[in-house]
């Protein structure tokens, strides 16, 4: 069987997506995580496959590279609203349902995309971190000199602490320069840094507001290894955040098709 594949990158954050619509594909665990693979597949950080759902433009089954089936993706939710775009299912809005609901995005005359994330509502507050859930769950800590922190091994360390280690836990560091701040990110079911995380930025952005090292009183401008991403919310008291949006860049890289019986 010959599966088609578009491949595409939201400030680095790369996944494969796949075309569900007619329901006719079926991967396992490792058939995904071996695509994922960047010496032995494709090369993805996750695989999302597109499929329809009735009351919504599409669903998005979004995959780790390990071949696991995850929570929400928020550069994954970018990327597939574009391909749709590219599949000619939508023009510049959509509303489509993921494994933690509803979500909406509008795509601008440059490109740009813009997803709405879901509501948070609680925030933990730790002796020297931030623990929340932005449609992921994610664990944030200001950081000095993050240009050269080892983030692999300080996050790994996280991850796999008593507490978070059976159900694990994105790590994200930050540290605010003169107009943005930096955001690097250690992701479960990666396994390692990413170039960039969509649901992590939208967490150190909350964060930075209640910190008060925010870029703006209702925005944050993220900068991350694969480029730049805003944030915008609102607020309503300390730890209670509606309206929140994720933009920037969705980008196809390539397309192609592979033999899944070579994957087996």
């Amino acid at each position: 069987m010959q599966i088609k594949f578009h491949k595409y990158q939201g400030t680095g954050n790369d996944f494969i997506l796949i075309d569900n619509r007619q329901n006719n594909i079926e991967l396992n665990t490792q058939q995904i995580a071996q695509l994922c693979d960047r010496r032995f597949g494709i090369g993805a950080d996750g695989l999302i496959l597109l499929e329809l759902e009735p009351g919504f433009d599409f669903r998005m089954v979004y995959f780790n590279a390990d071949g696991n089936q995850s929570s929400m993706c928020g550069n994954g939710g970018r990327c597939i609203t574009a391909y749709a775009q590219h599949l000619g299912m939508i023009q510049n809005s959509a509303r489509f349902l993921a494994i933690d609901g509803a979500h909406e995005a509008l795509i601008a005359a440059d490109g740009m995309v813009s997803l709405k994330m879901q509501e948070v509502k609680q925030i933990e507050a730790g002796d020297d971190f931030f623990y929340l859930n932005t449609g992921s769950p994610h664990y944030v800590k200001a950081v000095e000199n993050l240009k050269n922190y080892n983030v692999f091994e300080e996050g790994k360390k996280i991850r796999y602490n008593e507490r978070f280690a059976e159900e694990g836990t994105n790590v994200n560091f930050i540290e605010k320069t003169d107009d943005t701040l930096f955001v690097r990110t250690y992701e479960r079911g990666v396994e390692d840094e990413t170039f960039s995380c969509g649901t992590g930025v939208t967490a150190a952005a909350l964060v930075a507001a209640l910190t008060g090292i925010s870029t703006g009183k209702n925005n944050c401008l993220i900068k991350t290894l694969g480029g730049d991403l805003e944030v915008t919310f609102e607020k309503v008291l300390d730890r209670n955040f509606y309206n929140i949006w994720l933009k920037g860049p969705a980008v196809m890289v390539f397309e192609g098709s592979i033999p899944l019986a070579e994957i087996i």
